[in-house]
Parts: C-alpha cells; sequence; structure tokens
C-alpha cells in the first residue's frame, strides 16, 4: 500500500485549466494505484504453487506442514482483493470522468484509497499466512521419485541421523535428545555415475498415526510414499532410552503395515553392546560394519534402479 500511494502521489498531469489538471492527475493517480495493487496480489498468486491433496508424498507433506485448504483460501482470499480491486478502479475512474466538480473529483479519489486499503487489510491474515508459508515451502525437502530411496526409521535417538551422516551426503543435526531430527533430511550416496537417495526421519513412536505430532507423521509419510527400501535401526545398549522390547514391537508393527517393502533390520552402538541376532551390525563410532553395510545397501538399490528401468546417462555408456 506504502508503494501504490507513493507512486500515486509523484503524478502530476498537464491541462488547459485546473479542472482538466486535476481531473488528469486523478485518474492517473486512481490507476496507478490500483494498478500496483492488483498485479502485486495477482503476481502473488501466479508464483505460489497449486497443489491437490492427493495420495503422494509432497502434497501430503504439504498439507501437514502448512495446510493445503487454508493456502487455498488465502489464495482464494489474494484473488478476491485484486478482482475487488480492478472494479473498484473502473468504477472510481468513471465517476471522476463524470463529474466536473474538483470537490467531488476530491472526494472520489479519497473514497477510492480508504476502499483499497481496506480490501488489503482484509486480506492481512491471508498474506502473514502465505508468507510464513512461502518460507515453510523453501525449507521442504527436494525428493526425486525416480530415484531408488532408502528410508531410515526407528524410535529417537537410536542412531539414524549419525548413519545417514556416514553413508552420504547429508549433515543432518545431531545432538542426545529425543527427536533431535526436526524434519525430513534428505541425503545422497554416490554410485559411480548413479546416486540414490537416503532420508533420515524423525523418531518414530509406536502409536497410532492421528496420535502422532507433526514431526513423527512426518516421518510416516515418509515411510508410505518413498520407500523402496527401509533400514530399521535398533539400540540394543537401550541408551537411547527405550528398552529393547519396546523397540521390536514398533519392528513388528511395522513389518506388519509394510510387507511389501523390504527392511534391513541394524543393530547401532554395537560398540557399546553386541547380540546373537541377524540383523546387522554397525556403529558410526567405531566405523566397525559400516562398509560391509553400505556395500549391501547400494548392491540392493542398484536392483532397484534396474527395477525402475531409469534411463542411463548417455556419458555413462
Amino acid at each position: 500500500m506504502d508503494k501504490a500511494f507513493r507512486r500515486a502521489a509523484k503524478i502530476s498531469k498537464k491541462g488547459s485549466v485546473s479542472l482538466d489538471i486535476k481531473k488528469k492527475t486523478t485518474l492517473a493517480r486512481i490507476t496507478a494505484s490500483g494498478d500496483i495493487v492488483e498485479t502485486t496480489l495477482v503476481g502473488y498468486i501466479q508464483k505460489f504453487p497449486r497443489f491437490e491433496k492427493q495420495d503422494d508424498f509432497f502434497p501430503e507433506l504439504v498439507n501437514l506442514v502448512i495446510g493445503i485448504d487454508r493456502y487455498k483460501k488465502a489464495l482464494g482470499a489474494l484473488n478476491w482483493a485484486a478482482g475487488r480491486t480492478e472494479l473498484l478502479k473502473n468504477q472510481s475512474l468513471r465517476e471522476v470522468r463524470r463529474t466536473k466538480d474538483p470537490a467531488i473529483i476530491e472526494s472520489i479519489k479519497k473514497g477510492f484509497y480508504g476502499r483499497l486499503g481496506s480490501y488489503v487489510k482484509q486480506i492481512s491474515k491471508d498474506l502473514l499466512f502465505l508468507q510464513d508459508a512461502k518460507n515453510k515451502l523453501r525449507e521442504l525437502p527436494t525428493i526425486d521419485p525416480r530415484i531408488p530411496t532408502a528410508v531410515v526409521a526407528g524410535f529417537p535417538n537410536v542412531g539414524k541421523s549419525s548413519l545417514v551422516t556416514f553413508i552420504s551426503t547429508a549433515a543432518p543435526e545431531i545432538a542426545p535428545y529425543p527427536f533431535t531430527t526436526k524434519g525430513i533430511t534428505i541425503g545422497h550416496i554416490e554410485d559411480e555415475w548413479r546416486k540414490f537417495q537416503i532420508v533420515d526421519t524423525p523418531g518414530l513412536l509406536d502409536r497410532d498415526f492421528e496420535d502422532r505430532n507433526d514431526i513423527e507423521k512426518q516421518a510416516v509419510l515418509a515411510l508410505r510414499y518413498l520407500t523402496d527400501i527401509m533400514i530399521f535401526i535398533i539400540d540394543p545398549s537401550e541408551t537411547c532410552g527405550y528398552k529393547l522390547d519396546v523397540q521390536m514391537k514398533l519392528l513388528n508393527n511395522i513389518k506388519e503395515n509394510f510387507s511389501d517393502v523390504p527392511i534391513v533390520v541394524a543393530e547401532s552402538k554395537c560398540d557399546i553392546v553386541k547380540t546373537e541376532g541377524e540383523a546387522k551390525r554397525i556403529s558410526t563410532v567405531s566405523g566397525e560394519g559400516m562398509e560391509e553395510f553400505r556395500g549391501e545397501l547400494v548392491t540392493m538399490l542398484r536392483k532397484i534402479f534396474r527395477e525402475k528401468a531409469l534411463e542411463i546417462p548417455a556419458e555413462a555408456e
């Protein structure tokens, strides 16, 4: 609004008589301020992406983070204000052209400015919402659905972030407290000319989806839509703060719900505790078992790469 009014205030037109000058200047000021507000709002609308609710990772994540219904409502409010601005501008221009009274011309201009400001004020909450949505959209991970993807899951503090950091290009925040991972972090595993995705999820708790917090829901969404291979991390040392039987209960629950997904079970922190089970035993601290684990994971991802029939880059042939 400041931009619109400042630019309008600078406009001054020439004319044959004072009434002509007044009318031409007012017409130009109404046009300029109205056009600035309208084109700015339309520009915002056009720059924001369109989302539809559907069973896919990114729309689901957007709906979780910002709310697609509220997002659409905000864009609709901007569209309403832009339309009302154009109608008001055209109506005010007609009224100015019809009158020969300088006082009425001034009244029309002031009325136009007042109603224009009122329209923008009515959508102020929508503008603030979209500003916040823009910032959140910038922070969302970029994921290529064509690339084979391994998703790392397990309870908080079992070593998921450490694993992703060790075997990929990602550098997620690591700290010894629950829900260290505030959002989904994407890393890439380089394999000659190929690359694979590995996703670090927030800690999962053994609860129904509706009972989870937003961070846990992001993890579930990642598992549901992204997983070609699931890596489930167990901490047999229980230094994560969760008993082993509770961790196993979650693993069994996930196996039931993701029966069509290959699940690789890895026991972390084998530098502290080792078991005799069939799980892979790894330690990101000592490095024990990490190279073998990475090699086996890459072999599985290569197989999925071929199954997805991705096009091989020409330079790699």
